[in-house]
Protein backbone atom coordinates (compact mmCIF):
# COMPACT_ATOMS: atom_id res chain seq x y z
CA UNK A 1 0.00 0.00 0.00
CA UNK A 2 1.49 3.31 -1.07
CA UNK A 3 1.44 6.03 1.60
CA UNK A 4 -0.30 9.39 1.32
CA UNK A 5 1.40 12.77 1.66
CA UNK A 6 -0.70 15.30 3.58
CA UNK A 7 0.39 18.86 2.75
CA UNK A 8 -0.52 21.57 5.25
CA UNK A 9 -1.15 24.60 3.05
CA UNK A 10 -3.82 26.57 4.92
CA UNK A 11 -1.44 29.02 6.60
CA UNK A 12 -2.14 32.72 6.30
CA UNK A 13 1.45 33.82 5.58
CA UNK A 14 1.09 36.87 7.81
CA UNK A 15 4.84 37.21 8.42
CA UNK A 16 5.63 36.48 4.77
CA UNK A 17 3.10 38.88 3.30
CA UNK A 18 1.33 36.65 0.80
CA UNK A 19 0.58 33.12 -0.42
CA UNK A 20 4.00 31.61 0.21
CA UNK A 21 2.51 28.16 -0.50
CA UNK A 22 2.70 28.92 -4.24
CA UNK A 23 5.35 31.62 -4.42
CA UNK A 24 7.73 30.77 -7.26
CA UNK A 25 11.32 30.04 -6.26
CA UNK A 26 12.53 27.50 -8.85
CA UNK A 27 14.05 28.18 -12.29
CA UNK A 28 10.95 26.76 -13.98
CA UNK A 29 8.51 28.75 -11.81
CA UNK A 30 8.24 26.05 -9.14
CA UNK A 31 7.17 26.66 -5.55
CA UNK A 32 8.88 24.86 -2.67
CA UNK A 33 6.00 22.39 -2.48
CA UNK A 34 6.64 21.36 -6.10
CA UNK A 35 9.99 19.95 -5.01
CA UNK A 36 8.39 18.19 -2.04
CA UNK A 37 5.82 16.50 -4.28
CA UNK A 38 8.49 15.62 -6.85
CA UNK A 39 10.59 14.00 -4.10
CA UNK A 40 7.53 12.21 -2.72
CA UNK A 41 6.66 10.71 -6.10
CA UNK A 42 10.24 9.50 -6.55
CA UNK A 43 10.20 7.97 -3.05
CA UNK A 44 7.01 5.98 -3.66
CA UNK A 45 4.13 8.02 -2.28
CA UNK A 46 0.84 7.29 -4.02
CA UNK A 47 -1.41 10.29 -3.35
CA UNK A 48 -1.28 13.95 -2.27
CA UNK A 49 -3.90 15.62 -0.06
CA UNK A 50 -3.74 19.40 0.39
CA UNK A 51 -5.21 21.10 3.46
CA UNK A 52 -6.27 24.60 2.37
CA UNK A 53 -8.69 27.40 3.19
CA UNK A 54 -11.75 28.02 1.02
CA UNK A 55 -10.68 31.55 0.16
CA UNK A 56 -7.41 30.36 -1.43
CA UNK A 57 -8.78 27.25 -3.14
CA UNK A 58 -9.04 28.83 -6.58
CA UNK A 59 -5.39 29.97 -6.49
CA UNK A 60 -4.12 26.65 -5.14
CA UNK A 61 -6.10 24.55 -7.61
CA UNK A 62 -5.09 26.63 -10.62
CA UNK A 63 -1.46 26.31 -9.58
CA UNK A 64 -1.31 22.56 -8.93
CA UNK A 65 -3.92 20.94 -11.18
CA UNK A 66 -1.98 21.55 -14.45
CA UNK A 67 1.23 20.34 -12.78
CA UNK A 68 -0.02 17.16 -11.12
CA UNK A 69 -2.84 15.85 -13.32
CA UNK A 70 -1.72 12.51 -14.72
CA UNK A 71 1.34 12.32 -12.47
CA UNK A 72 -0.17 11.43 -9.09
CA UNK A 73 -3.72 11.39 -7.62
CA UNK A 74 -4.45 14.45 -5.48
CA UNK A 75 -7.28 15.93 -3.45
CA UNK A 76 -8.14 19.00 -1.36
CA UNK A 77 -9.73 19.46 2.06
CA UNK A 78 -10.65 22.66 3.87
CA UNK A 79 -9.50 23.87 7.27
CA UNK A 80 -11.80 26.58 8.61
CA UNK A 81 -12.28 28.25 11.99
CA UNK A 82 -15.85 27.01 12.31
CA UNK A 83 -14.81 23.35 12.01
CA UNK A 84 -15.12 22.75 15.76
CA UNK A 85 -17.32 20.48 17.92
CA UNK A 86 -20.98 21.40 18.13
CA UNK A 87 -21.79 23.89 20.86
CA UNK A 88 -18.45 25.70 20.69
CA UNK A 89 -18.57 29.40 19.80
CA UNK A 90 -15.59 30.81 17.91
CA UNK A 91 -14.87 34.47 18.75
CA UNK A 92 -15.66 36.62 15.67
CA UNK A 93 -12.33 38.43 16.01
CA UNK A 94 -10.36 35.17 15.73
CA UNK A 95 -8.41 35.02 12.42
CA UNK A 96 -5.62 32.50 13.08
CA UNK A 97 -6.30 28.82 12.11
CA UNK A 98 -6.56 26.30 14.95
CA UNK A 99 -3.11 24.86 14.29
CA UNK A 100 -1.38 21.90 12.68
CA UNK A 101 -3.11 19.22 14.77
CA UNK A 102 -6.48 20.53 13.64
CA UNK A 103 -5.20 20.66 10.04
CA UNK A 104 -4.42 16.94 10.18
CA UNK A 105 -7.76 16.16 11.80
CA UNK A 106 -9.83 17.79 9.02
CA UNK A 107 -8.32 15.33 6.51
CA UNK A 108 -9.70 12.25 8.29
CA UNK A 109 -12.30 11.45 5.61
CA UNK A 110 -9.71 11.65 2.83
CA UNK A 111 -7.05 9.31 4.23
CA UNK A 112 -7.36 5.58 4.92
CA UNK A 113 -3.71 4.66 4.37
CA UNK A 114 -0.51 5.26 6.37
CA UNK A 115 0.46 8.87 5.72
CA UNK A 116 3.04 11.57 6.26
CA UNK A 117 2.45 15.21 7.12
CA UNK A 118 4.53 18.15 5.86
CA UNK A 119 4.35 21.93 5.71
CA UNK A 120 3.84 23.42 2.24
CA UNK A 121 6.50 26.10 2.73
CA UNK A 122 9.35 23.92 4.04
CA UNK A 123 12.05 22.29 1.90
CA UNK A 124 12.94 18.98 3.52
CA UNK A 125 15.31 17.37 0.99
CA UNK A 126 15.03 14.08 -0.95
CA UNK A 127 16.38 11.90 1.86
CA UNK A 128 13.44 12.73 4.15
CA UNK A 129 10.92 11.42 1.61
CA UNK A 130 12.90 8.22 1.09
CA UNK A 131 13.14 7.72 4.87
CA UNK A 132 9.45 8.28 5.51
CA UNK A 133 8.17 6.34 2.51
CA UNK A 134 10.28 3.35 3.54
CA UNK A 135 9.04 3.57 7.12
CA UNK A 136 5.38 3.85 6.14
CA UNK A 137 5.57 0.95 3.66
CA UNK A 138 7.70 -1.39 5.80
CA UNK A 139 6.50 -0.76 9.35
CA UNK A 140 3.52 -2.97 10.22
CA UNK A 141 2.94 -1.83 13.80
CA UNK A 142 -0.06 0.55 13.74
CA UNK A 143 1.02 2.04 17.06
CA UNK A 144 4.53 2.93 15.95
CA UNK A 145 4.74 6.33 14.30
CA UNK A 146 7.78 8.31 13.17
CA UNK A 147 9.10 11.80 12.63
CA UNK A 148 12.07 13.23 10.76
CA UNK A 149 14.51 14.84 13.17
CA UNK A 150 16.75 17.68 11.96
CA UNK A 151 19.55 19.41 13.86
CA UNK A 152 18.26 22.68 15.26
CA UNK A 153 21.16 24.70 13.83
CA UNK A 154 20.31 23.42 10.33
CA UNK A 155 16.79 24.83 10.54
CA UNK A 156 17.08 28.50 11.51
CA UNK A 157 16.34 31.62 9.48
CA UNK A 158 18.74 34.54 9.31
CA UNK A 159 15.81 36.92 9.00
CA UNK A 160 13.89 36.44 12.22
CA UNK A 161 12.57 33.97 14.76
CA UNK A 162 11.06 30.59 13.89
CA UNK A 163 8.86 28.01 15.63
CA UNK A 164 10.42 24.59 16.27
CA UNK A 165 9.44 21.44 18.12
CA UNK A 166 12.52 20.60 20.22
CA UNK A 167 12.77 16.88 20.88
CA UNK A 168 14.04 14.71 23.69
CA UNK A 169 14.89 11.18 22.51
CA UNK A 170 15.67 7.86 24.18
CA UNK A 171 18.93 5.97 23.74
CA UNK A 172 17.25 3.68 21.19
CA UNK A 173 16.04 6.55 19.01
CA UNK A 174 12.44 7.04 20.09
CA UNK A 175 10.82 10.34 20.92
CA UNK A 176 10.22 10.89 24.62
CA UNK A 177 8.97 14.46 24.50
CA UNK A 178 8.60 17.33 22.04
CA UNK A 179 8.23 20.90 23.22
CA UNK A 180 6.98 23.59 20.87
CA UNK A 181 9.14 26.72 20.97
CA UNK A 182 7.46 29.48 18.97
CA UNK A 183 10.27 32.05 18.91
CA UNK A 184 13.80 30.68 18.34
CA UNK A 185 16.49 32.90 16.84
CA UNK A 186 20.25 33.51 16.64
CA UNK A 187 21.67 36.30 18.76
CA UNK A 188 25.34 37.05 19.20
CA UNK A 189 26.44 33.58 18.18
CA UNK A 190 23.91 31.94 20.48
CA UNK A 191 20.62 30.16 19.75
CA UNK A 192 17.91 31.58 21.97
CA UNK A 193 14.27 30.62 22.58
CA UNK A 194 12.05 33.37 23.98
CA UNK A 195 9.34 31.78 26.09
CA UNK A 196 5.77 32.97 26.53
CA UNK A 197 6.43 34.21 30.07
CA UNK A 198 9.19 36.51 28.78
CA UNK A 199 12.08 34.34 29.97
CA UNK A 200 14.64 32.81 27.60
CA UNK A 201 16.49 29.53 27.24
CA UNK A 202 19.63 28.75 25.24
CA UNK A 203 20.22 25.77 22.92
CA UNK A 204 23.47 24.28 21.59
CA UNK A 205 22.15 23.77 18.05
CA UNK A 206 22.67 19.99 18.04
CA UNK A 207 19.22 19.27 19.49
CA UNK A 208 16.91 17.24 17.22
CA UNK A 209 13.88 19.24 16.18
CA UNK A 210 10.64 18.47 14.44
CA UNK A 211 10.04 20.36 11.22
CA UNK A 212 6.51 18.99 11.07
CA UNK A 213 7.42 15.94 8.98
CA UNK A 214 5.44 13.20 10.72
CA UNK A 215 4.48 9.63 9.87
CA UNK A 216 1.11 8.40 11.14
CA UNK A 217 -1.37 5.58 10.76
CA UNK A 218 -5.07 6.42 10.31
CA UNK A 219 -5.72 5.42 13.92
CA UNK A 220 -4.34 8.86 14.86
CA UNK A 221 -7.61 10.50 13.78
CA UNK A 222 -9.85 9.37 16.69
CA UNK A 223 -7.13 10.42 19.11
CA UNK A 224 -6.81 13.84 17.46
CA UNK A 225 -10.57 14.30 17.55
CA UNK A 226 -10.78 13.42 21.23
CA UNK A 227 -7.91 15.67 22.23
CA UNK A 228 -8.99 18.58 20.02
CA UNK A 229 -12.46 18.46 21.55
CA UNK A 230 -10.95 18.91 25.01
CA UNK A 231 -8.52 21.55 23.79
CA UNK A 232 -11.14 23.68 22.07
CA UNK A 233 -13.52 23.56 25.03
CA UNK A 234 -10.72 24.92 27.22
CA UNK A 235 -9.25 27.45 24.79
CA UNK A 236 -11.99 28.59 22.40
CA UNK A 237 -11.91 32.14 23.77
CA UNK A 238 -8.11 32.43 23.44
CA UNK A 239 -7.43 34.22 20.14
CA UNK A 240 -3.89 32.84 19.93
CA UNK A 241 -4.40 29.25 21.10
CA UNK A 242 -3.28 26.62 18.57
CA UNK A 243 -3.58 22.84 18.63
CA UNK A 244 -0.06 21.99 17.44
CA UNK A 245 0.74 18.38 16.43
CA UNK A 246 3.33 17.95 19.24
CA UNK A 247 0.60 18.39 21.85
CA UNK A 248 -1.42 15.23 21.04
CA UNK A 249 1.75 13.31 20.13
CA UNK A 250 3.25 14.06 23.54
CA UNK A 251 0.08 12.89 25.28
CA UNK A 252 0.03 9.62 23.31
CA UNK A 253 3.69 8.94 24.10
CA UNK A 254 3.30 9.81 27.76
CA UNK A 255 0.28 7.50 28.14
CA UNK A 256 2.06 4.66 26.34
CA UNK A 257 -0.43 4.44 23.46
CA UNK A 258 2.21 4.90 20.74
CA UNK A 259 5.93 4.93 20.11
CA UNK A 260 7.45 7.58 17.84
CA UNK A 261 10.66 6.63 16.03
CA UNK A 262 12.96 9.56 15.23
CA UNK A 263 14.47 9.33 11.73
CA UNK A 264 17.71 11.36 11.90
CA UNK A 265 18.33 13.64 8.95
CA UNK A 266 21.49 15.70 8.51
CA UNK A 267 20.28 17.66 5.51
CA UNK A 268 19.80 21.41 5.76
CA UNK A 269 16.25 22.65 5.99
CA UNK A 270 15.24 25.88 4.35
CA UNK A 271 11.96 27.67 3.87
CA UNK A 272 10.14 30.95 3.46
CA UNK A 273 9.08 32.15 6.88
CA UNK A 274 9.88 35.74 5.92
CA UNK A 275 9.92 37.58 2.58
CA UNK A 276 13.66 38.10 3.07
CA UNK A 277 14.11 34.31 3.00
CA UNK A 278 13.04 34.08 -0.65
CA UNK A 279 16.39 35.06 -2.31
CA UNK A 280 18.17 32.50 -0.11
CA UNK A 281 15.71 29.78 -1.14
CA UNK A 282 16.08 30.67 -4.82
CA UNK A 283 19.88 30.43 -4.51
CA UNK A 284 19.80 27.09 -2.69
CA UNK A 285 17.43 25.52 -5.21
CA UNK A 286 19.55 26.81 -8.08
CA UNK A 287 22.54 25.07 -6.47
CA UNK A 288 20.62 21.80 -6.22
CA UNK A 289 19.58 22.06 -9.88
CA UNK A 290 23.19 22.73 -10.88
CA UNK A 291 24.25 19.61 -8.94
CA UNK A 292 21.70 17.51 -10.84
CA UNK A 293 19.46 16.81 -7.85
CA UNK A 294 16.52 18.33 -9.78
CA UNK A 295 15.93 19.17 -13.45
CA UNK A 296 15.57 22.78 -14.61
CA UNK A 297 11.85 22.22 -14.99
CA UNK A 298 10.23 19.66 -12.73
CA UNK A 299 6.98 19.13 -14.61
CA UNK A 300 8.06 18.95 -18.24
Amino acid sequence: MKPVLLVLAAGMGSRYGGLKQIDKVGPGGEAIIDYSIYDAIRAGYGKIVFVIRKNIEKDIRSFFEPRLTGKIPFDFVHQELDMVPEGIEVPPERKKPWGTGHAVLVAKEKIKEPFAVINADDFYGPQAYRQTAAFLMENKDPYEYAMVGYRLDNTLSDNGSVARGVCKTSNDGYLEEVTEHTKIYREGGKIISLLEDGSATEFTGSEPVSMNFWCFHPNIFPELERQFTGFIRDHAADLKAEFFIPLPVSVLIRTGKIRMKVLPNAEEWFGVTYKEDKPVVIKKIRELVDKGVYPDKLWK
